[in-house]
């Protein structure tokens, strides 16, 4: 997402695999001052990556880490961009409900509401 809630990069994984394992390709070759993400996030390797490019990592930290980090109420806000873009691209029905029985024909979709998105 850029800072105007606009996607910059989608990357479609399976179902059983954690968020975190396409963290890191998600971010690659992106240039951010800051990466904003949930707890689900919250990974020493992943934060490592983040600060290695040059950004910061606007990551709470989970409740069962033994070293709690610190990190920026304020920006975290911002997150909120990213779950109303979830929300925008789920009023088409069939990403929603997954009607593709492929996953190159799942993705192109997702990647034509992508482009709605980003001239609506």
């Amino acid at each position: 997402m850029d800072a105007l809630g606009n996607p910059l990069r989608v990357i479609l994984s399976a179902g059983q695999i954690a968020d975190i394992e396409c963290a890191a390709k998600t971010i690659e070759h992106l240039s951010a001052q800051a990466i904003i993400a949930d707890k689900g996030y919250d990974a020493d390797h992943f934060i490592a990556k983040i600060e290695a490019a040059g950004a910061q990592a606007v990551i709470p930290p989970r409740s069962n880490r033994l070293t709690q980090r610190s990190f920026d109420r304020h920006l975290y806000r911002d997150r909120n961009l990213i779950e109303r873009f979830f929300a925008r691209i789920k009023h088409f029905r069939r990403i929603a409900t997954r009607y593709d029985k492929l996953a190159s024909s799942f993705l192109s979709f997702v990647h034509l509401a992508c482009t709605f998105v980003w001239l609506a």
